[in-house]
């Protein structure tokens, strides 16, 4: 399976990120899920 910046549980993890409920550190690695999760939150900075 790959996540791509689209995906329901990508936006979700994003915006928990954003939030400040989790940190990039703790966004699991599951398939690619942290790698893209990772470059939707630099790119936003």
């Amino acid at each position: 399976m790959v996540f791509t910046e689209n995906s329901g549980i990508v936006k979700v993890w994003v915006s928990l990120v954003l939030n400040g409920t989790y940190t990039l550190d703790q966004v699991p690695e599951l398939f690619n899920l942290k790698e893209v999760v990772t470059q939707v939150v630099n790119s936003m900075k």
